[in-house]
């Protein structure tokens, strides 16, 4: 995932880089092959991006929670697969608006795409006068732009409960609400809900990385 979002920026700035080499995608499959560690229940199913699709359609209504599932599930998704953990407690604070990118690298004139970044803090692998971030571009922004307007949300949780009247809540999503929003979605989908978890949407971007080289 890390290797796959450093190739894009690469590309966003003008440089070659050869996260496709043949020695390094082998090495990479090799070392998940080798993985010691146990696979857990999690979600039998990926959702990659034509389920998402799928997904983003059941909730492409203009109600209040049409707009919160979509700009929830899409953000999940194009962060790189984050877990439901993370996009519970994702606050406002943390998006900070960036310089649109170029469409084409090749082209540095060419369109340009709106453009958010998340931050995530600390990790293990920044360092320690550094924080941690990842990138929306395009759609995803629009979408997730097209949220925090309509909550009228400027500070504090992004995601929130809805009641049945409709009224945005104070507090934030938990992780299991998380969970049942994408299984709610899947079931409205014609999909068997409990095929899929929120943990698809992380094992759905990994999968359409690989895809892609």
């Amino acid at each position: 995932r890390r290797l796959s979002s450093w190739s894009t920026l690469t590309g966003w700035r003008g440089f070659v880089g050869k996260f496709n080499a043949p020695g390094l995608r082998s090495a990479i499959k090799l070392a998940v092959r080798a993985s010691a560690r146990p696979r857990g229940r999690k979600s039998n199913k990926a959702v990659t991006a034509d389920i998402l699709t799928t997904l983003l359609n059941t909730c492409a209504g203009d109600r209040l929670v049409d707009l919160r599932d979509r700009a929830l599930l899409i953000t999940a998704f194009a962060s790189g697969g984050r877990r439901r953990s993370e996009i519970a407690s994702l606050r406002f604070e943390q998006i900070v608006e960036e310089e649109p990118v170029t469409a084409d690298p090749k082209n540095p004139g060419g369109e340009k795409l709106p453009c958010l970044s998340i931050r995530l803090g600390r990790t293990k692998t920044t360092q320690a006068d550094s924080d941690a971030f990842v990138l929306l571009v395009g759609r995803p922004v629009l979408v997730l732009k097209e949220w925090l307007e309509r909550a009228v949300l400027r500070e504090g949780a992004v995601f929130r409960g809805i009641d049945r009247w409709g009224n945005l809540k104070k507090r934030a999503l938990t992780p299991q609400a998380v969970n049942l929003i994408l299984k709610r979605r899947v079931a409205e989908a014609g999909l068997d809900p409990m095929a899929f978890s929120a943990h698809g949407l992380r094992s759905g971007y990994l999968t359409e990385t690989a895809r892609r080289g």
